[in-house]
């Protein structure tokens, strides 16, 4: 996440009248693969390590497969950027805070098709 997405969503929140924003991850994501692997090569580095708070907390949990674990950092991946959504964004968290806006993370099976939306949800944007 950077400035231009985060000014994009205030527009469309704001300006544009959109009153949802789902952080979507995937499963089996090769970025979360490489930040897991330790990855490093040109402007993907920036990227990638930018993932690793969420590496730190999901290996809080002990020891799992690789798959297990590039799952959980992806979900925990998608948890952090909600947050950090409403931290970096003064309109947006004024929006959700007015219940004029939500915000939700959510998770797409690459497998099944189907989006898991996580338990948490800010916001009465209904």
């Amino acid at each position: 996440m950077n400035d231009d997405i985060v000014g994009s969503m205030e527009f469309a929140c704001k300006l544009a009248g959109s009153r949802l924003i789902v952080v979507l991850g995937h499963s089996g994501c090769g970025a979360v693969k490489g930040a897991c692997d330790g990855v490093e090569l040109g402007r993907l580095t920036g990227l990638l390590r930018k993932i690793r708070p969420a590496i730190e907390v999901a290996k809080k949990s002990g020891e799992m497969p690789r798959d297990e674990l590039v799952q959980r950092v992806a979900e925990e991946n998608v948890e952090r950027t909600v947050h950090e959504i409403l931290e970096k964004s003064q309109v947006l968290n004024a929006l959700v805070a007015e219940g004029q806006v939500g915000i939700v993370g959510a998770m797409y099976s690459v497998r099944s098709g189907t989006v898991q939306f996580q338990d948490m949800f800010c916001g009465n944007a209904g």
